[in-house]
Order: C-alpha cells, then structure tokens, then sequence
C-alpha cells in the first residue's frame, strides 16, 4: 500500500468534510506528500481536474472504495 500521510490519518468524518468543501487543495496537498508533486500541483491549480476529481474523491470517501484516480 502507499505512504500514510498525516491528511490519511484523520478520522473518516473529518476527512470527508475536508474533501468536500477543501479537495482541490487538501487532495493536491496529500498527493505532493505521497510523492506525486506534478499531480499535486495540477489537482491544485485545476479546482481538482475541473471539479471532476472532487465529484470522484467524494464518492470514493462515501463507498469506501479505493479508486485510484491519478492518486
């Protein structure tokens, strides 16, 4: 499995509310500290793949799934 970062060590609740009203920032943050920097930054600079990746980060917190989508 990945690296655990700090963001993946919070409480499911918490984690979901940061995703839904942070994800581009707080996703882009936990994917330049996996060490996928260029991801990251693009996730950040793009609202989180124009709002797309947001839509997916959410469902994937809900469903517990793990999608990998650019992760």
């Amino acid at each position: 499995m990945g690296k655990k970062t700090a963001i993946d060590q919070l409480g499911w609740g918490v984690n979901l509310i940061l995703t839904i009203f942070f994800d581009p920032l707080i996703q882009g943050i936990n994917r330049i500290l996996k060490g996928r920097p260029i991801v990251g930054i693009i996730w950040i600079l793009t609202a989180g793949l124009f709002w797309i990746g947001w839509i997916i980060d959410i469902v994937t917190m809900i469903t517990k799934k793990k999608i990998t989508f650019l992760a």
